[in-house]
């Protein structure tokens, strides 16, 4: 199973649409994870136009009629990967531990709100993982979005992906972990 993991699009404050490479990414994947600041129904709309199983949380600026439509936090059952959701994982000091202690019958938390590229993997296996932001990179070199794939039960591998110009894998280095 292939899943697009994006968050904080911002859209429309950050673009009138998703980047192209963020639409062809979707396009392949077989599920979308989305972890907030969606911001407009549009997108939400455009989301769930794609006709695949679409989680995705509600962030922190967000217009009031997508906060209502979506939850604070939620779980994804990914093939037997069980992932939380939440938009805002707090101050970096202990976040895995707050993670854990939040979501503690998961694999892994997928969270944005930062829009700091970040995959942490404590010594059991468990994780928490932020895309970037695919069209709204703040501070960042590029806009990022990561593709999973997941494969009976078990997380396969995390690729994180430049969807700026010209697109590609993120360099690692860019990738807090």
């Amino acid at each position: 199973m292939r899943v697009a993991v994006l968050s904080d699009t911002h859209l429309p404050a950050r673009g009138a649409v998703l980047p192209h490479e963020v639409m062809r990414i979707i396009e392949r994947a077989d599920v979308i994870v989305h972890a907030g600041d969606l911001c407009d129904l549009d997108t939400l709309i455009l989301l769930r136009a794609f006709g695949k199983p679409l989680f995705a949380v509600h962030g922190n600026v967000d217009q009031p009629d997508v906060a209502r439509d979506l939850p604070e936090t939620t779980v994804a059952d990914l093939d037997g990967v069980a992932l939380g959701l939440i938009h805002d994982a707090g101050a970096e000091a202990g976040r895995l531990g707050r993670m854990r202690a939040q979501f503690p019958d998961v694999d892994g938390v997928v969270f944005g709100h930062s829009h700091i590229p970040l995959h942490q993997i404590d010594a059991d296996g468990f994780f928490i993982l932020n895309p970037g932001s695919a069209a709204d990179r703040r501070r960042q070199p590029r806009h990022s979005m990561v593709e999973m794939n997941v494969t009976g039960g078990r997380l396969e591998s995390v690729q994180f992906l430049a969807v700026d110009d010209p697109p590609g894998p993120l360099d690692r280095t860019l990738v807090r972990t």
